[in-house]
């Protein structure tokens, strides 16, 4: 409870370490913070083509919002995840790059994944906006879910910070997880309904049937991914514009709640050797 109590106290460092990331993010850049639109509506676009055009995948229409816009409902799972692994990313190089910080000076650790992690929520926060206005110029009646979006929305930046704290700890062991992580977030995001339904994967499950004549399925390994459960939340809020199943819900605090007290406690134990190993 000490250490806790300790990063709690450095609450003025954090939001300024916040505000330093987000100041010089796109500093001398010509378009700005428009940056961090361009890059999800880009691949919106590559992914559309693909996946809706070229190879015809078709999600159920919105029920009960009757949307039937596969970028719409593309953007819905696509910035959750883009937030997810900029989150990751940044929480997991965060004390790496501040080497030079941690040696010269003592201050809680944990304040600079955690503003990793924060600065890309900011930028996320704008983003959402613009996913939220979209919804509504196409059709969608998002207003009465917007205080639970929001909530889910600091669901799932906690899971990222628990996940960050984790890896951030990890990558200064092993400097090979900034190229590894990579690779898994590449795999993790073709194995999450972002580009796809979730009911292509259960239609294969079903024919296939028991894994190994177990009662075992390929869907009940599929719905261990985390990530799943959050698209599918924030797709039913956003999308559906209804309440998302309690599971899903569940699952989502539950995974949360575990990354952040692995993440803190295994941070707050090898928080010491830093700036040695740095």
């Amino acid at each position: 409870m000490s250490y806790i109590r300790e990063a709690l106290g450095a609450r003025e460092l954090l939001s300024n370490l916040v505000l330093r990331e987000v100041r010089g993010q796109y500093k001398r850049t010509i378009f700005g913070r428009l940056w961090s639109l361009i890059s999800p509506l880009a691949s919106m676009l590559v992914y559309t083509f693909v996946f809706s055009f070229v190879f015809k995948v078709q999600p159920a229409k919105g029920n009960p919002s009757g949307l039937d816009f596969y970028a719409v409902w593309l953007l819905c799972g696509l910035l959750p995840w883009t937030f997810f692994a900029n989150a990751v990313n940044a929480g997991m190089s965060s004390l790496v790059v501040n080497a030079g910080l941690i040696t010269k000076v003592y201050f809680p650790r944990l304040v600079l994944p955690v503003s990793a992690v924060f600065s890309v929520a900011y930028n996320w926060g704008f983003e959402m906006i613009v996913l939220v206005v979209a919804i509504v110029v196409v059709g969608g009646f998002v207003w009465p879910w917007l205080p639970f979006v929001l909530l889910m929305m600091l669901v799932l930046a906690v899971f990222a910070t628990g996940a960050g704290l984790l890896l951030s700890i990890a990558n200064v062991y092993f400097r090979d997880m900034q190229y590894l992580l990579g690779i898994i977030l590449q795999i993790w995001m073709y194995l999450t309904p972002i580009v796809y339904p979730v009911s292509l994967v259960a239609a294969q499950s079903d024919r296939i049937g028991g894994i190994a004549g177990t009662p075992i399925t390929i869907l009940d390994i599929y719905e261990l991914n985390p990530m799943l459960h959050f698209v599918a939340v924030f797709r039913t809020l956003l999308y559906d514009n209804t309440w998302p199943m309690l599971p899903d819900v569940i699952a989502c605090i539950v995974w949360a709640l575990l990354a952040i007290v692995a993440g803190t406690w295994v941070f707050s134990r090898k928080e010491k050797r830093l700036a040695e190993l740095l």
